[in-house]
């Protein structure tokens, strides 16, 4: 008879969340949910920002938001439920993962994602991972910088990378373009949050490229989806580069615009020198539009080495641009086909399985 598992996973946010990581946390946390090897997965949740709507199968807790509290709702829960996997959604919350784990004589997996695994982490957190049964990293980038520092036998770090939702497919987007009196102008598009610690997501390289490009003859403009507390140093920085008229502000947007977005720009572009994947370049490339970014870090995964998206170095990033603004566009379709067959819901959906179901067969 087969066995029925429990799991608690313990997360930034996850349903209810906003970002990159609760976006994989709400992917991976269904694909388990719908694969039917968990017979439960609970959710304790750090933040919740929108209404939260789990899937079936899914528990999500109210969000406990500070450190004590929330260390004390999630051993209160170790105490009273029965745990058979403990699912720790990012590295600082692995020694709080790790004790339950040993409490519970549950199988332990850690999730490491970008900038927060690359160097070496506390002591405390190093521990912790290198207990656990199964390390998931969402590029090959990191599951190097990991293997760097932990004492932990690499098959037991895997990658599984983001993937996208099915919304994100080609389309005219000749509406937003319209809207935005964009007509007959070359777009260039990034999304991504703009807050000071993440300055390396790449704003910045943008603009400064713009008025080169715009000497070349490319009429420019560059429209910027996110929020954060850099904004106003970006619009600043605008102002003094002359740029005032070619970059847009949209702010946040919801999925129905950012998809309209997507579609209505040229070029999708993130030179980020910070990113553990960067699932903003699949949404773009499903949604038809080529994508280019620098050739370091997670970004090499999301582009898929170059043979879905451009990769190359900051050097480059102007004349890179430049060539593919001026070249044919890639069939949308063609594109976002490529992209579903390498990072689509059911790539995700075999692989946690496979994961998984791989840690619980040796229970």
């Amino acid at each position: 008879m087969k066995r029925s598992y429990a799991m608690l996973a313990l997360v930034t946010d996850a349903y209810g969340g906003r970002g990159g990581i609760a976006q994989y946390n709400r992917d991976f946390l269904g694909a388990l949910a719908e694969s039917g090897l968990l017979s439960s997965i609970t959710v304790l949740p750090r933040q919740t920002i929108d209404h939260p709507d789990p899937p079936r199968g899914i528990q999500q807790l109210r969000a406990q938001p500070g450190r004590f509290w929330y260390s004390l709702a999630a051993l209160r829960m170790a105490v009273a439920r029965s745990i058979d996997v403990v699912f720790c959604g990012h590295l600082f919350m692995a020694p709080l993962a790790a004790l339950i784990a040993l409490m519970k004589n549950a199988k332990l997996i850690v999730q490491t994602h970008g900038i927060e695994a690359w160097p070496c982490p506390s002591k405390l957190q190093r521990a912790a991972l290198e207990r656990a049964d199964l390390v998931l990293s969402v590029s090959r980038y990191t599951r190097g910088a990991v293997l760097a520092w932990a004492a932990i036998p690499p098959e037991r770090v895997l990658v599984l990378p983001d993937t996208l939702r099915e919304t994100f497919t080609p389309g005219d987007g000749s509406k937003q373009r319209a809207s935005l009196g964009l007509e007959g102008k070359r777009v260039l598009l990034t999304v991504g949050r703009m807050v000071a610690s993440e300055r390396y997501k790449g704003h910045d390289r943008v603009m400064a490229a713009i008025p080169e490009l715009v000497k070349k003859g490319h009429d420019i403009r560059y429209l910027i989806v996110g929020k954060g507390d850099d904004r106003s140093r970006l619009e600043a920085r605008a102002s003094e580069l002359g740029l005032s008229d070619r970059v847009t502000f949209l702010g946040p947007v919801d999925s129905q615009t950012l998809l309209e977005t997507y579609r209505a720009a040229d070029l999708f572009v993130m030179p980020s020198t910070g990113e553990g994947f960067g699932v903003s370049f699949l949404e773009a490339m499903a949604s038809g539009i080529p994508a280019l970014g620098l050739d370091v870090a997670g970004a090499r995964d999301a582009l898929g080495e170059g043979e879905l998206g451009t990769a190359v170095s900051e050097n480059d990033l102007v004349s890179a641009i430049g060539r593919l603004l001026a070249q044919p566009r890639p069939d949308p379709a063609v594109l976002a086909g490529a992209v579903r067959a390498r990072f689509g819901p059911q790539r995700m959906k075999d692989s946690a399985y496979s994961a998984v179901s791989r840690v619980m067969d040796t229970a």
